[in-house]
């Protein structure tokens, strides 16, 4: 009979999965911004101004998708 007790390393990997697709929706959200931008057809200081805004999102939706990524592989090589 299996026992079903959570490790604290089967919280980490999940908390990682989690983390890991809230950078994904953010990438995906960052591309959706772009592109919308892109068939407005926007001039160039406005769609500037739209880069602007959307790189920093993009780094910080990259960077949760990393440290999500490193908190699941942590997680399942220690587990």
């Amino acid at each position: 009979m299996e026992t079903t007790e959570t490790n604290i390393l089967d919280i980490v990997i999940w908390t990682g999965a989690a983390i890991s697709l809230l950078g994904l929706v953010g990438l995906v959200w960052c591309i959706i911004a772009v592109s919308r931008a892109k068939r407005a057809n926007l001039d160039d200081d406005a769609m500037r101004a739209v880069l602007k805004s959307a790189i920093p999102l993009n780094l910080g939706a990259l960077f949760l998708s990393v440290i999500g990524l490193m908190m699941v592989i942590v997680g399942i090589f220690l587990g």
